[in-house]
């Protein structure tokens, strides 16, 4: 247990280990956490729980530091089962203790456990006074669950966010300015790109709802990785800045290949690039990290896609890429497909085909090459690099 303000504390459990998320849906290569706030005041709230692989030991440390039967209320920001997971255990030692939530929180709670507790339903602007401090709740609703709610602390001024600006990231030290800030800006834009991308709108509009109370803020404390105690309006901003159809101007071309015939020409793209002074990176989505390759896509402007053809259509590695953009629903990016085959070639314009499906814009016909590329060939290719770079102007 760590006090992060007065009288608020830390008392999550930090997962160094893990590596996977979302099922096998998210790499994870920095661990993470799974925080839970306690407030002493004159009553004692319990803020969120801790995924319930951990529920035992998370029930132990509450009983040794406050005691279980001491917990006046619980708040549930979100019952994603890493965030809400040890309800169930710690209810079944005190299952009095009222529960405040959203009304799509109590569903989502009941679905979870099929139990029916002491449910408190609250929707924003709602406040609870426990002794110095009132809680103030405001619904985010879709970000990124239908339950999704925010704690402000008023009186001490600390925001407890739950999913909202948080990070997959376990580190030395759980505050913001104790923790390397390039590696801390790396998983909290990886965590945006895979996580919130779909949400964008919904993230502007509640940041400029949440900025127009005019509340202050001296401290984030979301429910994965660290706490922005030093200046945390900074993430806010980022926000505010990743949830406008962001890209960094650049481009981004992933293949994936059998006998490399596709490598080639996507390197001969690149090369056509470089003539326009379009910067870019090159990925084999058959051998990257499909979170890390998402977060380049996030970033990147322009997204070129190749594939050769097998069985009449993309290799697997590209359809299942493409199939995870379009559930993040990219705005503002250009795109064009390309490949090579050896006998029916229709990989590249089904790539463009998913690529517009998936809310990108086509600006070239794909490229295809039959065999080996020649030398003609790959001049093709770079002026089909040239011709995107103009196409990203």
């Amino acid at each position: 247990m760590l006090e992060i303000k007065d009288n608020i504390f830390w008392v999550g459990i930090k997962d160094w280990e893990l590596r996977r998320f979302h099922g096998h849906e998210l790499s994870t290569h920095r661990g993470s956490s799974y925080n839970s706030y306690l407030i002493k005041d004159k009553k004692t709230v319990l803020v969120d729980t801790v995924w319930d692989p951990y529920q035992e030991e998370f029930a132990e440390m509450l009983e040794k530091e406050v005691g279980l039967g001491h917990i006046d209320m619980i708040v549930i920001n979100h019952m994603e089962p890493d965030h809400g997971g040890s309800l169930g255990h710690i209810l079944s030692k005190i299952p009095e203790t009222p529960i405040y939530c959203t009304k799509n929180g109590m569903e989502t709670i009941r679905g979870h456990f099929h139990r029916d507790w002491n449910f408190n339903i609250v929707k924003t602007g709602d406040c609870v006074n426990i002794g110095s401090y009132d809680l103030v709740f405001v619904e985010m609703q879709m970000i990124h669950w239908p339950d999704s709610l925010l704690t402000y602390v008023k009186g001490a001024n600390v925001v407890l966010s739950n999913d909202a600006f948080g990070q997959h990231y376990s580190a030395q030290s759980l505050f913001n300015d104790e923790v390397d800030a390039c590696e801390l800006y790396q998983e909290a834009e990886k965590y945006y790109a895979n996580i919130l991308t779909p949400f964008s709108a919904l993230v502007k509009k509640k940041i400029e709802q949440i900025k127009g109370l005019s509340l202050p803020i001296e401290m984030i404390a979301p429910s994965h990785g660290v706490i922005w105690r030093d200046n945390p309006m900074q993430i806010v901003d980022r926000y505010y800045e990743w949830s406008q159809d962001y890209h960094e101007g650049n481009a981004v071309i992933v293949y994936d290949t059998m006998y490399e015939a596709t490598k080639s020409m996507a390197q001969a793209i690149g090369r056509g690039l470089e003539k326009k002074n379009v910067k870019y990176k090159l990925f084999n989505c058959g051998k990257t990290d499909d979170s890390d390759l998402i977060t380049e896509l996030f970033k990147a402007k322009g997204i070129i896609l190749g594939s050769c053809t097998v069985n009449n259509t993309m290799l697997h590695s590209v359809g299942g890429l493409v199939e995870r953009m379009k559930g993040l629903r990219f705005k503002n990016k250009v795109a064009a497909g390309f490949g090579s085959y050896g006998w029916s070639g229709e990989a590249p314009a089904l790539i463009s085909r998913k690529l517009e499906e998936a809310g990108l814009t086509i600006v070239m016909d794909p490229i295809k090459v039959k065999y080996r590329p020649t030398a003609e060939d790959l001049g093709r290719c770079e002026e089909f690099g040239s011709g995107f770079a103009e196409k990203m102007r």
